[in-house]
């Protein structure tokens, strides 16, 4: 008798489960889908989708005016809202470039720290799957790990480090969505070669490596957030390999993996993170400060919003360009 009342608790788990990992696709199918019925039909295939990190929401502008489809998150069903400034939180459909090829902008993104669960965070990568994408391209605003790297230059990513992953916050935690994906998805492919490729001759082509701006590749660290990272802590992801660090991304990545997408991202990088120690409280040059000057010492180079989005601002238009040439350069599917 307690052999079967086990079995039929331990089916009643499994069944659970299937349940839970069967509804985010059902949730994401429905919001494609409430979103594809108000569509025009040159709209109801997109083939790439791009994400506008912090401060570079003005990739909005490179689609054509019309046909265009603008939403609100507020007004989507499931998608859940951003609480970030720089973030504006809206899904926009155009046509871009001369092929006029068929995309979907999300102008802003939700993150971990804001207290969103990894299946929120990610939920609008799910749903862009479902309205039939097949490539995403991602754009973030990092600290510049890497001495090389200089505020205002652009990295293409070609591997990242998942710390929150690797101790269980992780976006594909619990019951496989396997209307998605396998259960244990590769990631040494995560950034598609082809389209980093790409990236490297669009920028030639543009020019762009004349100018003050430069473009690099390198590692993205994800860390949650959302304060900003310690001299310590920085120095502990520059001696693990990456290039830079950022509060988003990767989560992101690994569920458009999950799916089958083809993945190019980019960094901005928007500040430079302190590598070196900070200032002993015996330290001979800080004896005769007074508190404001303690302040000042303290704080040189430390990182701040405004300046992220201003980063951001003053680096857009390079950004635009290189998105928009590449989109230029897809092979339109038919």
């Amino acid at each position: 008798m307690q052999h079967s009342v086990a079995s039929a608790s331990s089916r009643r788990s499994s069944s659970i489960e299937a349940r839970t990992a069967s509804l985010s696709f059902e949730y994401a199918q429905n919001t494609a889908a409430s979103i594809r019925k108000q569509l025009p039909s040159t709209l109801c295939d997109p083939q790439v989708a791009i994400i506008c990190g912090s401060g570079l929401g003005g990739l909005a502008d490179t689609i054509h005016e019309a046909p265009r489809f603008e939403k609100s998150y507020a007004e989507i069903v499931h998608v859940p809202l951003s609480s970030v400034p720089g973030h504006e939180g809206k899904l926009i459909l155009g046509q871009m470039g001369p092929k006029k090829l068929p995309v979907v902008l999300l102008v802003g993104r939700v993150h971990f720290y804001e207290g969103y669960t990894m299946d929120q965070v990610t939920f609008i990568t799910r749903v862009c799957r479902c309205l039939g994408v097949t490539t995403m391209i991602v754009t973030n605003a990092a600290g510049g790990l890497n001495p090389n790297y200089n505020v205002g230059d652009i990295v293409v990513l070609n591997d990242h480090l998942n710390l929150a992953g690797l101790v269980g916050v992780h976006p594909l935690l619990g019951p496989n969505a396997d209307d998605f994906g396998t259960r244990f998805p590769p990631m040494s492919d995560a950034y598609d070669l082809e389209l980093r490729r790409m990236a490297h001759q669009s920028w030639r082509a543009l020019s762009l490596d004349e100018g003050k701006r430069r473009i690099h590749e390198g590692v993205y660290s994800f860390v949650g957030g959302p304060s900003y990272e310690t001299r310590a802590e920085c120095r502990m992801l520059r001696l693990l390999g990456a290039d830079v660090v950022g509060m988003s991304t990767v989560p992101e990545i690994i569920v458009a993996r999950h799916s089958g997408m083809r993945i190019v991202a980019f960094s901005l990088v928007t500040n430079n993170a302190i590598l070196e120690a900070g200032p002993r409280g015996d330290d001979p040059e800080i004896r005769g400060m007074d508190k404001s000057q303690l302040e000042e010492y303290l704080s040189r180079g430390r990182a701040n919003h405004e300046e992220v989005l201003e980063a951001g601002r003053e680096a857009a238009k390079d950004m635009q360009a290189l998105v928009r040439h590449m989109i230029s350069n897809f092979p339109h599917e038919e």
